[in-house]
């Protein structure tokens, strides 16, 4: 919601004159023991990685060479950067500067105003230098990593956690990048680029013997995600490696599918370059994939395999549990985690891997690692290498379309289709549908869009709006989204992931679309997750859909039923997302604190903020309200070293008060030494994590940058603002 128009990102990349400038990366030939950090014996690690592993140093002009020219593209995709060959690619162009914000400072930014950066990012500051900000390799405030290690087996993680736990240095992990803060691009720290690691999708699927329901787990935990499958009543998982996106995941699955008849569905997110473990520990919101029936990302693990920042190679999930039926949940509740250490680390072939019970002087707490992985943020847990994904029965999929294109019949009436939307959700009976149908239903904050599986018609539910509304010549503006199949027949795919692969006549054919495409810049601000019970007042049902009609800023409609009933009550997402009823930006420079946040939120005991933001969507400059006046937004005027002492942080708008503690003090004992230590992620903002583990070595020089022919920042900045300013000015009232 919060990116440039395509027609910016051109402008941008044309005026800095960077868009064609050749790659220094070479995977093949880059000297591991120069750059960055040559006082350390590099050579040791790649000494201990596998054949096909490899370490090389990066730099500005790879950046700006290898991932810049996506942004000029017509159609840009995250698909392009995945591969380029520094590894350094982001979906947000601005995230390879702290704060997504390339304006120079010394300190994070800490003793600049708030305001500033809202107007340099608008485009509103002319004096602002984009120009020599964004190509100068001295620049304080650039944030991306010299050195990057490409792990492909397991081993290459080990070795590279150990080497970053004897040497002090921080990790920073990568699988496609896509997070609004910049959590998987860090400088002075060493990169783990997943994207080349061991892929399990294609063969990954298991289908579970129902005959083992009554067997015990084995100590190798071998059997534990079919028997946790099957006490779910569920009989297939799947296994996705660590640097595998939704792209590999979707696609593995629609082959079985194609192969073996229709039977699996993955709950999954809406962007192919999106990462299932990054996606999920946020809580991943399903809005495309039937979450509603079937729960939140979260929700989707049965086992989960990482190397821990002590070094050790662990897989872990639940192996007691009980039946939760009678309290509404659909998912047994876990009662016990046990998880199991890998007793060869060094062992590249997987085939002989040997995990054992863990060794004595093995002090991780599985259960609390259960708990905080997921729910709490990808990132700063450790290196995932691969999990176990519950695999659902099949429903037949049907997508409705308002409105595109655009037309003068039917964008009139675009605010009643959003109150038509808000009564399907959650007031179906208005429209005389059963709540059991309205839950196969969703729609992300998209305008246009509702995506349903099952039986379920809601062109019923649409006529009947229409003639309670006098409406009833409108009936066209909402449709199914049919596809014309290989007999020329038009119908519906058979899926989100089948109706969103891109076409043989593009750039990237038969991968599933990412969305959103990559940007200049990504969301700035907090989402509100709006509980269900603020609904309940008709007042405050017009004022959601006043808002969303005057902002733009249409409801995200992907919670409810499995999303709270899917809930092994035995993980940190807050209870805040399971009682949403969507998310959804609000205007909150006028009286939103004051007298909106009270009527959707227990703000009665003081001492305990409650989780107010959607993890998975909250933008890199959000936060709270003053701390101590919770109806008061952060002021402006401040600078960000005033807003992180006066306001609520980014972790407690998240987490809430109570569930952040919770998670600092897991993390304390999980990560000691602060080696996982990325932007707005858990642990992040406590003084430990402050103090840099060793002083930095300066990176060896880059290569002078290319002449600049065109206009100066000043020039450059006034048409850059010219031409994004109408297509960007409503983010200054969402600000948070």
């Amino acid at each position: 919601m919060a990116s440039f128009s395509g027609a910016a990102h051109f402008l941008l990349l044309t005026v800095l004159g960077i868009t064609g400038n050749p790659s220094t990366a070479d995977a093949a030939s880059a000297s591991p023991v120069s750059g960055w950090r040559s006082d350390l014996d590099w050579a040791a690690l790649t000494s201990k990685l596998s054949s096909s592993a490899s370490l090389i140093d990066t730099s500005l002009d790879d950046y700006t060479g290898e991932c810049m020219p996506e942004f000029s593209e017509p159609n840009p995709t995250t698909h392009a950067l995945i591969d380029q060959p520094s590894g350094m690619c982001l979906p947000h162009l601005l995230l390879g500067w702290e704060m997504s914000w390339p304006r120079p400072s010394e300190n994070h930014h800490m003793d600049q105003p708030y305001y500033q950066a809202v107007w340099d990012l608008l485009g509103l500051d002319p004096t602002a230098d984009f120009e020599s900000w964004m190509s100068d390799p001295t620049n304080p405030s650039l944030n991306l990593p010299y050195k990057v290690l490409f792990p492909v087996v397991a081993s290459d993680v080990v070795a590279a956690v150990n080497f970053a736990k004897e040497n002090r240095l921080e990790i920073s992990v990568k699988n496609s990048g896509h997070s609004y803060q910049g959590a998987s691009s860090k400088k002075d720290t060493l990169l783990l680029n997943m994207n080349r690691y061991t892929h399990y999708a294609p063969t990954g699927i298991t289908n579970c013997d129902a005959s083992t329901l009554d067997s015990t787990v084995a100590e190798d935990m071998s059997n534990q995600a079919c028997l946790l499958s099957l006490a779910k009543n569920k009989s297939s998982t799947i296994r996705v490696g660590g640097g595998e996106n939704f792209d590999k995941a979707y696609r593995a699955v629609i082959a079985a599918n194609e192969e073996g008849g229709y039977k699996y569905h993955l709950v999954g997110g809406a962007a192919g370059t999106v990462s299932p473990m990054g996606w999920s520990f946020q809580g991943g919101l399903p809005g495309t994939m039937a979450g509603r029936l079937y729960g939140l990302g979260v929700d989707q693990f049965v086992q989960i395999e990482m190397v821990l920042p002590n070094g050790v190679h662990v897989k872990f999930g639940p192996t007691e549990w009980e039946d939760a039926s009678a309290e509404g949940f659909i998912v047994p509740k876990t009662k016990v985690v046990t998880g199991v250490c890998r007793s060869n680390p060094d062992q590249h072939d997987e085939e002989k891997w040997i995990w054992e019970r863990c060794p004595e002087d093995f002090d991780v707490d599985f259960n609390d690692l259960w708990f905080a992985v997921r729910g709490g943020g990808g990132g700063t847990w450790g290196v995932v290498t691969s999990v176990l994904l519950q695999l659902h029965d099949y429903l037949p999929y049907t997508p409705y379309l308002f409105n595109r294109p655009p037309t003068e019949e039917c964008s009139p009436i675009t605010t009643q289709f959003e109150e038509f939307k808000l009564q399907y959700m959650w007031k179906p009976s208005l429209l005389n549908v059963t709540k059991e149908h309205s839950l196969a239903c969703a729609s992300p904050n998209s305008l246009d869009e509702i995506y349903c599986y099952g039986e379920e018609d809601i062109m019923q539910a649409w006529t009947r709006f229409l003639d309670l509304n006098n409406l009833t010549d409108k009936m066209a503006c909402l449709f199914k989204n049919l596809q014309e199949n290989n007999e020329g027949d038009m119908q519906a795919p058979k899926g989100y992931a089948e109706g969103a692969l891109f076409g043989d006549s593009d750039r990237f054919p038969g991968k599933v679309r990412d969305a959103p495409a990559p940007s200049w810049q990504g969301n700035h601000f907090g989402v509100f997750l709006v509980p269900q019970s603020f609904l309940e007042s008709e007042e405050n049902v017009k004022y959601v859909l006043e808002s969303a009609d005057s902002l733009g800023a249409t409801p995200y409609y992907a919670f409810g039923g499995g999303t709270v009933s899917g809930s092994d009550q035995a993980n940190s997402l807050s209870q805040a997302h399971r009682d949403a009823a969507f998310t959804m930006y609000f205007n909150i420079t006028g009286d939103f604190y004051e007298k909106i946040f009270p009527k959707m939120y227990d703000l009665s005991d003081k001492t305990k903020f409650p989780p107010i933001f959607g993890s998975n969507h909250a933008g890199f400059l959000a936060m709270g309200p003053l701390k101590e006046d919770w109806t008061k937004t952060c002021p402006w005027e401040l600078t960000f070293k005033e807003r992180k002492e006066k306001c609520i942080s980014f972790q407690e708008a998240i987490y809430g008060t109570e569930l952040l503690a919770q998670l600092e003090a897991i993390k304390k004992a999980v990560d000691p030494q602060f080696i996982f230590n990325c932007a707005n992620c858990i642990g992040n903002n406590l003084p430990e994590a402050s103090k840099s583990p060793s002083p930095p070595a300066e990176p060896s020089p880059p290569a002078e940058p290319e002449p600049l022919d065109e206009p100066s920042g000043a020039s450059y900045v006034s048409s850059f603002a010219a031409a994004i300013i109408t297509t960007t000015a409503y983010l200054l009232i969402n600000a948070v």
